[in-house]
């Protein structure tokens, strides 16, 4: 198969941060259950969700509440999601809090096959601590940051051979490293989503240059997604959406729009990816015994 229908959902908080935390979770997951309806309507094979994409982005405050949001790769999330799955034949990739072993947490990406069972998961691999400093509208006592709550991850690049293509993932903070990329690349993804949770000011800027770079320099697909909105009564920030698919030679497929809830829609034609590939030929140019010092 060569063309691969894809799509990446932007969503807003439903209800508020004060709600419980299963209510939450049960409100965003009946909103991304009926975008899966939507997408199989359309026609879609694969999907990515927004970075935690079952809670609202709780890093800005340190609130122990929050660590009841995290859960295990088979929990509550997955046991609604992998029949879903199988029934419209699509891969789906689910962005949660994990509650991993020996008590710890991660920033998880899971990816379900079209069969409806786990090919496996992404753990965020680059973590920021700068949110302590920028959160200036919380106050300083009970400002968070990603490393407040997420570990390391520890399962390096995978790339999962879906029903449709190879798939990598990389998380939000993830895509302001090129190295990864550059892994996922070299073990064979066609597609690389990267859901995430990014507000204006800092690196919006960077939004519509960083993917659509690491789409050229390693020939596939990039899809990336953002959450909409803002998150009260912490007010961090506006999420601004535009959520868009990119092509391996740089060319944005389709975009979604930047105050409201979207199911943005492409066709990747994989043939594509090969024929950059072969044109640039980036992978054979490479000089890996150069690169030494990227690793000291």
């Amino acid at each position: 198969m060569s063309t691969v229908r894809v799509a990446v959902t932007q969503v807003a908080l439903k209800g508020a941060t004060s709600d419980p935390v299963e209510t939450i979770r049960r409100n965003m997951l009946a909103a991304h259950v009926a975008l899966v309806e939507e997408a199989a309507s359309k026609g879609v094979q694969v999907i990515s969700f927004q970075e935690v994409f079952n809670q609202p982005y709780f890093c800005p405050v340190n609130d122990p509440k929050w660590f009841a949001a995290a859960e295990p790769v088979d929990g509550p999330t997955m046991q609604a999601l992998l029949p879903l799955a199988k029934k419209h034949a699509m891969v789906i990739v689910a962005p949660i809090y994990e509650k991993g072993p020996a008590g710890k947490y991660y920033n998880t990406a899971v990816v379900i096959d079209a069969d409806g069972s786990v090919l496996g998961t992404y753990q965020k691999v680059h973590i920021p601590g700068i949110g302590r400093q920028h959160h200036t509208m919380i106050p300083a006592a009970e400002r968070g940051d990603e490393k407040f709550w997420f570990a390391d991850g520890i399962k390096g690049w995978p790339v999962f051979q879906t029903r449709y293509l190879k798939l990598g993932i990389y998380i939000c903070y993830d895509r302001h490293f090129p190295e990864g990329w550059r892994a996922l690349g070299l073990n064979g993804a066609e597609y690389v989503v990267n859901p995430s949770a990014t507000w204006e000011g800092l690196s919006r800027h960077l939004w519509h240059i960083e993917q659509p770079a690491a789409a050229i320099a390693n020939g596939f697909f990039v899809g990336a997604n953002n959450r909409v909105g803002i998150e009260a009564p912490w007010n961090a920030g506006r999420f601004y959406g535009l959520s868009y698919v990119v092509d391996p030679k740089g060319r944005i497929l389709a975009q979604g729009p930047d105050d409201k809830d979207a199911l943005v829609v492409a066709d990747i034609d994989l043939a594509v990816a090969r024929e950059v590939k072969e044109t640039w030929r980036f992978y054979e140019h490479r000089r890996p015994e150069t690169y030494a010092p990227l690793t000291a």
